[in-house]
C-alpha cells in the first residue's frame, strides 16, 4: 500500500481536500494523511468553505480535524506532497536528509493557489484544481 502525507501550513483547507481527493481515487491501494506546519487549527474541523466545496464534488470533510506534522508523520510516509513551494522548502529544512527524497509539490512544478480569504468561487476553483492534480500521484481510480 502507498502512503501519501499532503501538507500545507495549517491543515485546515487545501491539505485535508487532498487528503480526501487522494483516498477517492486511490481506493484501497493507498493511505493518505494530511497536516499542517502549524498548530493554529489544532483539532478543528476543516474551513467551512472547502467543507462546501468538496461537498459539490462528492467528498465528505466533515470528519477531518487539523493536525500539526511530526517526524514520525515523515517517516510514515512514502511521498509527501507540499501544497506550495514555501512549505516545500520548509518541509525540507524540518527533514533534512531524512525525508528529503519523498518530498515533491503537489502539483509538481507550481503551487496550489490559496482561496483564503476570497469568496466560495476561489474555494471552488481550488477543489477542482486539487481534485485533477490527483491523476499526477494515483494512475486511476480504484474501487
Amino acid at each position: 500500500m502507498r502512503k501519501l502525507l499532503t501538507v500545507y501550513l495549517g491543515n485546515y483547507c487545501r491539505s485535508p481536500f487532498a487528503q480526501v481527493a487522494l483516498t477517492r481515487r486511490g481506493g484501497k491501494g493507498v493511505a493518505v494523511r494530511s497536516a499542517g506546519l502549524i498548530g493554529k487549527w489544532q483539532d478543528q474541523p476543516a474551513n467551512p468553505s472547502v467543507i462546501n466545496a468538496a461537498r459539490r464534488l462528492g467528498l465528505d470533510l466533515t470528519s477531518h480535524r487539523a493536525q500539526q506534522i511530526t517526524l514520525e508523520m515523515l517517516d510514515w510516509a512514502d511521498e509527501v506532497l507540499a501544497m506550495d513551494a514555501a512549505v516545500l522548502d520548509t518541509l525540507q529544512a524540518i527533514s533534512g536528509e531524512r525525508s528529503a527524497h519523498k518530498l515533491a509539490l503537489y502539483l509538481r512544478s507550481r503551487d496550489v493557489p490559496d482561496p483564503m480569504g476570497q469568496g466560495d468561487d476561489a474555494f471552488n476553483e481550488c477543489a477542482v484544481l486539487i481534485e485533477a492534480g490527483t491523476a499526477l500521484h494515483i494512475d486511476r481510480n480504484v474501487p
